[in-house]
């Protein structure tokens, strides 16, 4: 069956709308992607900054860092 002029130019009206859409999408996945990124990056300096503060606690008071045990701990797990 062969699309008479009004059904093509329908179906490349579709195609151009939903290439619109799809780039749309495109970027605001690679936006979204970003913030994530960046919020990540923000939760491993703070949590890199408390460690840091945890494990001189650990030494100025004397006590064993229970977090490097931890560490051993996961290390073990993992076949390390």
């Amino acid at each position: 069956m062969s699309l008479s002029d009004e059904q093509k130019q329908h179906y490349r009206n579709i195609l151009q709308m939903e290439k619109s859409s799809i780039d749309d999408l495109d970027r605001q996945i690679e936006e979204e992607l970003a913030k994530v990124k960046d919020r990540l990056a923000e939760l491993q300096n703070a949590k890199k900054a408390a460690r840091q503060m945890y494990d001189a606690a650990c030494l100025r008071l004397g006590v064993p860092n229970d977090l490097l045990e931890d560490e051993e701990d996961d290390g073990d797990a993992a076949g390390f």
